[in-house]
């Protein structure tokens, strides 16, 4: 491997996780994904994460759901971070994840990655194609759409889940529109959870999941705040992004 990398840690250092020096590095988004995951519905699931990058969703599910005889695969289209991801859960000793590099534009032939065989698909799509992309080109390939929108993205997952397997994402809320146009139909139970940096602002970032082929009502939870006024993260943040407590722990 010729990437430079940084050895960093997740969820207090329970976690050790690989990242380019330069180029597409994980942030506090992953780890609320992966506190989405309802931990009581995953007995031996099979989970698919799309889009993958340096592993940091699926590395902090899998801590959380080691006792669960789970398995995890990641999807990367960028060598690169699908290697630094595989070194990093040999390093987190989570022989039951494993990353390959596939671009999931193209047809995959992966005996390990078939439609219809994934209990939990989890995903942080790319979150734009309009905005400016950054020069540094993994950091543009993770943040910006590359000739693949969101609701081919989102077909993507849809295709990989389970019937009545579950689907969690987060984006932008202005991105809300689409992700219910393209499910109407196709899934239902839908949960909406807004994220907001500070009280009193607005949400700028969404977690959403659904029930493929289900026909339950959509819901919206309980906004999830992440600082403080003083600008520190609240008790409940600190549980999901220090402690690796999921979000069905504060029921």
């Amino acid at each position: 491997m010729t990437t430079e990398y940084t050895n960093d840690y997740l969820l207090d250092k329970k976690v050790k996780i690989f990242q380019p020096i330069n180029g597409y590095r994980a942030s506090t988004d992953a780890v609320l994904l992966a506190a989405a995951v309802d931990e009581s519905k995953t007995a031996n699931a099979q989970i698919l994460d799309v889009g993958s990058g340096t592993g940091a969703i699926s590395l902090c599910l899998a801590q959380r759901l080691q006792q669960n005889n789970v398995r995890i695969v990641g999807l990367e289209i960028q060598s690169e971070l699908s290697e630094l991801a595989d070194l990093s859960a040999k390093e987190n000793n989570f022989s039951f994840v494993k990353f390959y590099n596939e671009d999931i534009r193209k047809k995959i032939n992966n005996e390990n990655v078939l439609p219809c065989s994934f209990d939990v698909v989890i995903s942080n799509p790319p979150y734009s194609d309009h905005d400016m992309p950054s020069p540094n080109e993994s950091k543009a390939a993770a943040h910006n759409h590359q000739d693949f929108d969101l609701s081919r993205w989102l077909a993507f997952c849809l295709k990989m889940a389970k019937p009545f397997g579950r689907i969690y994402l987060i984006n932008r809320v202005e991105a809300l529109p689409e992700i219910c146009t393209f499910f109407q139909g196709k899934a239902g139970g839908m949960l909406i959870r807004p994220l907001y940096s500070k009280k009193g602002q607005e949400a700028k970032r969404i977690i959403v999941s659904v029930q493929k082929d289900s026909k339950a009502p959509c819901r919206i939870l309980p906004p999830f705040v992440v600082h403080n006024a003083v600008g520190t993260y609240t008790d409940e943040a600190q549980q999901i992004l220090r402690q690796g407590s999921g979000f069905a722990d504060f029921k």
